[in-house]
């Protein structure tokens, strides 16, 4: 059995820099991981999408380059199939085509010693990867996130694909029924949509983005179904079948059907626990499987077990897990450092794009937070930029008189939105926020309006 100062379960974003940066420090790492370092955000998740969306926006763009005085006259774009296969090109070659030798190549020139398979705790100072065992001083728990398949009659029957399938398959479908209304399901509609495939968005809640503002939302549908995207809320998909020709038939909540080429499960992650044995451990996951981790990202009840990413199930985003990464990694060599998760931001990448940070007002609670906004319409870099508007609020804490939220969709907003992650982490008074001049014309200058309507409030 071989023992290391640290053992790292998972090589995805928050796995891979721990192990990495731990391994030049000095300390002897070894790296779990069964499919690649560097997680699937890389490959098959967030660089892929973001690919696939500004090659679309880039086509959207070019259809409508009249409009923004670029020629005089309308462009011929060549057949939209032929488009589809250049960005998906384009996407494999920013993915790495799902290859992780890079990486994992600069892990080991760090010194990391990286171990492929799948890792079980078998005693509670040991793992096991298949007839090998390891031990360690410090044990780091990073084994991310997996995509949650619904129950749905006859789903086990049909060739559905989940997201990464359906950012890592080069076949272009006539038409995809997203089965979500997250940010994943989003984006992937914009995207299909915007290369020409008859889309259909099903969630099952009131509202797509389910976790943002309800005006935010409402502007997020309206911009998509102008784009042909249909969207069904409050609407449910009971039953799947597989058609003779390859398509599906889905049966929706009060007897619809659709049939389409694809069906795409879009409906939320889970942290990847279940099969670890963490029970050998000492450690209960919680009721949705995630690890319970105190300030520092230490396991509760354990010295010497950390969690970091979205094992952990706080603000499952990549700038998150890399966030943790850091404060585990820095707590592990004796710099004692505590996470705050009070401006993470959160961001759909859409085109335009939402973005929020912070506390939402909940329509009918008590939370005693103020709010204002502006429409982007009103701004002058809107109308240069040729943009349809878009809206961002901001909430204050009338007590603290402090910014403690931001909301917005508009133009760049996942970029400009950071001046309100910064005003929220540093708790900046709102008169200094106030004093803050932006160069005109910008989108920033859209802070300044609703900023002092709150500072006259509090």
């Amino acid at each position: 059995m071989k023992t290391f100062d640290v053992v790292v379960l998972g090589a995805g974003s928050a796995g891979e820099l721990i192990a990495t940066e731990l391994a030049l420090a000095g300390k002897s790492v070894a790296l779990i991981e069964k499919l690649r370092v560097g997680g699937e955000c890389a490959y098959v998740s967030c660089m892929p999408s973001k690919a696939m969306l500004r090659s679309a926006s880039v086509r959207n763009l070019a259809k409508n380059l009249v409009q923004y005085g670029a020629t005089s006259k309308p462009v011929e774009l060549d057949e939209v199939e032929k488009a589809y296969t250049r960005a998906i090109e384009r996407r494999n070659t920013i993915a790495e085509n799902q290859d992780d030798a890079k990486a994992a190549e600069a892990a080991i020139k760090a010194g990391v010693h990286l171990i492929r398979g799948i890792g079980t705790f078998t005693a509670v100072d040991r793992i096991t990867v298949g007839f090998e065992e390891f031990s360690w001083t410090d044990l780091v728990i990073s084994t991310g996130s997996t995509g949650t398949i619904p129950k749905i009659e006859g789903l086990e029957r049909v060739d559905y694909w989940t997201s990464d399938v359906a950012l890592s398959n080069s076949e272009y479908p006539q038409s995809v029924l997203i089965i979500g209304g997250g940010p994943v399901a989003c984006e992937l509609s914009q995207i299909y949509s915007r290369f020409g495939v008859n889309t259909t968005l099903v969630e099952v809640g009131p509202q797509i983005a389910g976790r943002e503002a309800p005006e935010i939302a409402e502007r997020l549908a309206k911009n998509l179904r102008a784009e042909g995207v249909k969207i069904l809320l409050n609407t449910e998909v009971v039953k799947l079948e597989k058609e003779g020709n390859g398509q599906t038939c889905a049966h929706l909540l009060g007897g619809k059907t659709l049939i389409v080429d694809r069906v795409i499960i879009a409906t939320g992650r889970h942290p990847n626990t279940s099969t670890l044995g963490l029970p050998v451990l000492g450690v209960t996951p919680d009721e949705h499987g995630a690890i319970l981790i105190d300030a520092q990202c230490r396991v509760v009840g354990e010295e010497h077990i950390w969690a970091a990413g979205d094992v952990t199930g706080l603000a499952p985003y990549t700038h998150t897990s890399n966030y943790q990464g850091r404060v585990v990694l820095n707590n592990i060599l004796g710099i004692k450092t505590s996470a705050d998760y009070t401006a993470i931001p959160r961001a759909i990448y859409t085109d335009p794009p939402i973005a929020s940070v912070g506390k939402m007002h909940v329509v009918g609670s008590t939370d005693g937070l103020l709010s204002a906004q502006i429409d982007l319409s009103e701004l002058a870099r809107n109308d240069t930029d040729g943009e349809s508007g878009g809206l961002l609020i901001l909430y204050a804490d009338p007590v603290q008189k402090v910014l403690v939220g931001a909301a917005a969709i508009g133009a760049h907003a996942d970029e400009w939105l950071a001046e309100a992650s910064l005003a929220i982490r540093a708790q900046v008074k709102l008169e200094v926020l106030c004093d803050v001049v932006h160069a005109f014309p910008t989108y920033g200058q859209a802070f300044e309006g609703p900023l002092r309507e709150l500072a006259k409030l509090v």
